[in-house]
């Protein structure tokens, strides 16, 4: 971990680390509890550590984030924490003797320091989009006012069924309070393999699978005609779609397209902001006459897909999917299904997994290979074919 510059003793006051700004990690210690101190961070980021040497050698954890604690409440802690190091006690254990109660940062205090220290500054929009949602609307309500040893097995578990209305969602929030405690356990806030989602039963993953078949494509091809022609969609919108069915791209990765990452003379998109990193994918010829009959935005516009506004971009094309699939009568088609359906038609004409997971960008092939079903109905179809040809000669 990076060491953080440590600054001259003063007392720790709400109004105090409030003005706190630094230009490196720093730790301010306390005047009045030695081993009390806050650490401030470049970006903003404030939190209350406590410091001790015990039996074991010294040891800093993590007391709380400041604006989810308060300064007094955090010395109070600290208090705590500091005399369980020199006692030689875990300073993550259940709360004194006396009450029996836990102590210690709660999973409110996790959760401030885990969307900003890694989600803000980790995940990409879509997947921090996600993370919030799962601990703002589930984990902080069911669990934030708890301090982190108090988090059994049980309350997990109980959370999860409480969600098995929806079990992405349900498996979403223990996969993500569990990754919490991963981090909580490098960042000191709890010993190491600490986790109360071990053992929590996920539901079983229901992938859902749709492909459109060459009667349905023919469908959506005239839908997106008609609407072009009459209205419906604009035409920006109508051209991301049709790209879509042509690459097999993500819908950010169509959306995201600058004029200068589109490269007519190689037959290329640069993906810069790829799901799983930047990549470049292929553009075939009908897709290159696909941007090619795009009008170019009001002004300099340096999106591929203009929004309305001068120099924006489009950000959304789900209303136009609407009005397009109904017209086509594809109303159990989502706009994702695309991607299966490139995938689809690509083993359809024989291509294999590995090229197919190129195509669409695949890190691993463990991920292509949920198409590899379909395969095994090409080659019986293949076989299919080959016998019924022989047969015709030789029966």
């Amino acid at each position: 971990m990076r060491r953080a510059a440590e600054s001259r003793r003063r007392t720790v006051s709400n109004r105090m680390v409030a003005a706190l700004r630094v230009d490196r990690d720093t730790v301010f210690w306390d005047g009045e509890l030695t081993g009390f101190g806050v650490r401030v961070y470049p970006g903003g980021g404030k939190v209350y550590v406590a410091q001790a040497r015990g039996p074991k050698g010294s040891k800093r954890v993590t007391v709380g984030r400041h604006g989810v604690v308060g300064a007094a409440e955090a010395r109070r802690r600290a208090a705590l924490i500091i005399a369980r190091v020199k006692a030689g006690e875990d300073p993550a254990a259940s709360g004194p003797p006396a009450t029996g109660r836990a102590t210690g940062p709660t999973v409110a205090d996790l959760a401030a320091r885990y969307l900003e220290e890694h989600v803000a500054a980790r995940c990409k929009p879509g997947t921090a989009r996600t993370a919030r949602t799962a601990v703002n609307r589930h984990v902080l309500p069911a669990l934030g006012r708890l301090p982190l040893a108090a988090v059994e097995r049980a309350r997990v578990t109980d959370l999860h069924h409480r969600l098995h209305g929806t079990p992405a969602m349900a498996n979403l929030v223990v996969d993500t309070l569990s990754h919490m405690y991963a981090l909580a356990a490098g960042w000191g806030l709890v010993p190491a393999g600490t986790d109360p989602c071990r053992s929590v039963a996920r539901y079983p993953a229901r992938r859902r699978e749709r492909f459109l078949t060459d009667a349905e494509f023919d469908r959506l091809g005239r839908a997106l005609a008609e609407a072009e022609a009459r209205g419906g969609a604009s035409p920006a919108a109508v051209a991301a779609i049709r790209l879509l069915m042509l690459t097999g791209c993500r819908k950010n990765e169509i959306l995201t397209l600058r004029r200068e990452d589109v490269d007519l003379d190689a037959g290329a998109l640069r993906l810069a902001d790829a799901k799983t990193g930047p990549r470049t994918a292929p553009l075939p010829a009908a897709a290159a006459e696909v941007l090619a009959g795009l009008p170019r935005g009001p002004g300099d516009n340096p999106w591929v897909f203009p929004g309305r506004k001068p120099g924006a971009r489009l950000r959304d094309v789900d209303g136009a999917w609407r009005t397009v699939r109904a017209r086509a009568g594809l109303d159990d088609v989502r706009l994702h299904d695309l991607r299966h359906s490139y995938a689809s038609r690509a083993l359809a004409l024989g291509e294999s997994l590995p090229v197919i997971g190129r195509l669409l960008g695949h890190s691993r092939i463990e991920t292509t290979a949920r198409y590899a079903h379909l395969a095994r109905e090409s080659v019986r179809e293949a076989a299919a074919r080959v016998a019924a040809s022989i047969a015709a000669d030789v029966l």
